[in-house]
């Protein structure tokens, strides 16, 4: 089996604790390699994540640590996070107990997709999300004008500081922040919650992943798409942002633990 590595590399201990993985994996049979920046930080030769082959790949950092890696990964890969950051909700195992677990690797493991979306302008792709993308304005305190279209019909007009698309993993992201409701992550859909909505008629929408959705930004103010916290695009003014539920989930290595514990966990003691 091989298994990549990957980590954080503004913190010494997660770097060590990478290091640690390697050798524990190597004792137990495993071909391993680091990607391209942890392999720098740590005077090593490594391989970019879109050029990455393997059968897991191993995480040690936290959410941005995560959705970075799945976001660069040409194809994906299961992957399995230790929080080395602050909540870490995508993370699934502290690293107390991430040797154990890692331990059983080896035997194989049963994989669970994420759902991600698809965005469009234009017919050209924007990018692909894992927890959310942000529409918001340039210009700070100016509210933005957005209509929402399901299957050709028009389902609500709102103005806002901006616009959330989520998917349901993102769900206890940013969305939940502004006011939108935790989802089921094997619910397929998109959820919609507006930033600061003018109108208390504003709320949060859920739509199905089999219907067609487009974002009509309507304003003369100019408009960034900021996705998953990692990049950002220029919208402009009265953009059209059409949202699919793209074709390559992202994928998890299942570490068999209730995704509502998990809220219980990290979530309601914060």
């Amino acid at each position: 089996m091989k298994i990549a590595i990957v980590s954080r590399i503004d913190n010494p201990d997660a770097l060590a604790f990478a290091k640690k993985i390697r050798s524990y994996l190597e004792k137990s049979g495993c071909d391993t390699l680091f990607d391209q920046d942890t392999a720098h930080a740590l005077g090593l030769v490594g391989i970019p994540l879109e050029k990455m082959h393997a059968d897991a790949v191993i995480i040690v950092g936290g959410d941005g640590t995560i959705l970075r890696t799945v976001r660069e990964l040409h194809h994906q890969i299961p992957v399995l996070g230790i929080n080395w950051g602050e909540v870490g909700f995508l993370a699934d195992l502290e690293p107390a107990e991430a040797l154990d677990f890692i331990s059983t690797l080896p035997d194989g493991f049963s994989v669970e997709e994420r759902m991600r979306i698809s965005l469009f302008k234009d017919g050209k792709r924007l990018g692909v999300a894992l927890n959310e993308a942000l529409i918001v304005t340039t210009r700070p305190a100016k509210m933005l004008h957005f209509s929402i279209s399901v299957d050709g019909c028009i389902a609500d007009h709102f103005r806002a500081d901006g616009l959330l698309i989520s998917t349901p993993t993102g769900s206890t992201a940013y969305a939940m922040s502004a006011g939108g409701p935790i989802v089921d992550p094997r619910i397929h859909g998109f959820l919609l919650v507006p930033l600061a909505p003018y109108m208390l008629s504003s709320r949060p929408h859920l739509i199905s992943h089999n219907r067609s959705l487009e974002v009509c930004l309507e304003s003369a103010k100019s408009a960034n798409l900021v996705i998953d916290g990692q990049q950002t695009i220029e919208l402009g003014v009265s953009s059209v942002i059409q949202v699919v539920r793209s074709e390559y989930p992202a994928l998890f290595v299942d570490v068999k633990r209730n995704f509502f514990e998990k809220v219980d966990k990290k979530l309601r003691n914060l």
